[in-house]
């Protein structure tokens, strides 16, 4: 046997998969490109456009402000569940709490739940007769101000209601990520904080948060992709309404694919989103990859 056999052999084990990985990823986003070069209805004949669809992309104030949407949804989505779970770990790493399985399953349990149900469920919690509130006219018959109204329906509020949602979600990803590479942490670190009179916020920034450099950098992609690809949970609760208070990226790739009949900017907005995650991924890698050295 050469030496060069063995390498054949091993590219024959891995090109299966790289077919697979080229006919259901690369091919089709090589299509989606190509259909974003034209002015296309879906039927009939496309006409060519070039970037003209690229351009309305970026210069329609709807499709720029479903871009800005998206970056709202991102603090929800994947900032402020990181915020909770590292709350959560610093308190844990200090203290031994019981029944933290039990803890850790439910708080993990909105990820085996199909977000269709999730968005259902959570719309029925926001309408007029809801728990949510339900539970702020309860507080104002106490004296407090009545908060209550319609979350959803609310032009500066819809957006946000649909953020929280999100961030009941994706919290517990990232407290079981952190919970995992906690464990990894010496325990001899955090006796040595303490020795040297360490209060919670020096021993988390001093030992926990250096140690799970690498579960955030996951965590935060995980996260960061679901906002930015986030459509299943608006089509459901509020359709891009109130008006466009809550249109998306990929709400907008629907919208015009099926609903307005412009194929080729659909793709473009696909397209452009696309590329947007691969940055945004790609800048949290190399703020991880950066960190450890």
């Amino acid at each position: 046997m050469s030496a060069g056999e063995p390498r054949r052999v091993g590219w024959l084990y891995v090109l299966p998969g790289l077919l697979v990985y080229a006919g259901f990823l690369l091919w089709p986003l090589a299509r989606g490109f190509w259909f974003s070069l034209y002015e296309w209805d879906g039927v009939s004949t496309g006409t060519w456009a070039g970037l003209a669809n690229y351009a309305e992309t970026l210069s329609d104030p709807s499709l720029r402000g479903a871009f800005g949407h998206s970056l709202v949804l991102v603090v929800f989505y994947s900032v402020l569940p990181c915020c909770i779970a590292f709350v959560l770990v610093g308190a844990i790493s200090r203290s031994r709490i019981r029944g933290l399985t039990f803890f850790r399953t439910v708080l993990f349990l909105p990820q085996v739940v199909a977000m269709v149900a999730v968005a259902v469920a959570w719309q029925w919690m926001y309408s007029a007769d809801g728990p949510v509130n339900a539970a702020l006219r309860g507080l104002h018959r106490l004296g407090l101000p009545d908060w209550s109204r319609g979350w959803l329906g609310d032009f500066d509020l819809a957006l946000p209601a649909v953020g929280v949602i999100g961030t009941w979600v994706w919290t517990g990803l990232a407290l079981v990520l952190f919970l995992a590479g906690a464990q990894k942490i010496p325990r001899e670190l955090y006796e040595a904080a303490r020795i040297d009179g360490a209060g919670p916020v020096r021993e988390f920034l001093a030992v926990t948060l250096p140690g799970l450099r690498r579960e955030l950098a996951v965590a935060l992609t995980l996260t960061t992709v679901a906002a930015l690809r986030n459509f299943d949970l608006i089509y459901v609760t509020t359709k891009g309404g109130p008006g466009e208070a809550t249109k998306v990226p990929a709400y907008e790739v629907y919208n015009r694919a099926f609903n307005t009949g412009e194929v080729g900017l659909a793709c473009a907005i696909g397209v452009t989103l696309a590329v947007v995650i691969f940055v945004v991924t790609a800048a949290v890698g190399r703020l991880a990859e950066g960190g450890r050295r």
